[in-house]
């Protein structure tokens, strides 16, 4: 599902503001010590912005604010309680691969799109 996430803000991204890292790369593993972040219990999306950072439901629903279509809902279901829309979002997190599958392989980004990937 993570790397559908990816496709999906990928070409919902109208304003081409939205970049990624995964959380092995060299700039995630240096963000995660820079916040004293553990790597192995941080299974979750993270939302950069500025000198802020945001995680599960709040990332998720920040993203999709900022994207085209449908997904601009997400800006209405952020006043449901934290604790409530994360722990939603731990049971969708947990089920992901018997939901949605998964993927044997990562998607191959074109030129144009490599841009978008941080190392």
């Amino acid at each position: 599902m993570c790397n559908s996430f990816v496709q999906r803000v990928i070409k919902n991204d109208s304003k081409n503001i939205f970049k990624f890292a995964s959380l092995q790369s060299d700039f995630g593993q240096k963000f995660l010590k820079d916040k004293h972040l553990d790597h192995l219990e941080l299974k979750t999306i993270i939302l950069i912005e500025g000198d802020k950072f945001y995680t599960k439901s709040t990332a998720a629903l920040k993203i999709g604010k900022e994207l085209k279509g449908i997904y601009q809902i997400s800006s209405i279901l952020i006043w449901i309680p934290k604790a409530i829309r994360d722990f939603v979002y731990d049971i969708v997190s947990r089920n992901r691969y018997s939901w949605f599958g998964r993927q044997e392989s990562c998607m191959m980004p074109t030129p144009e799109l490599k841009n978008k990937f941080i190392n």
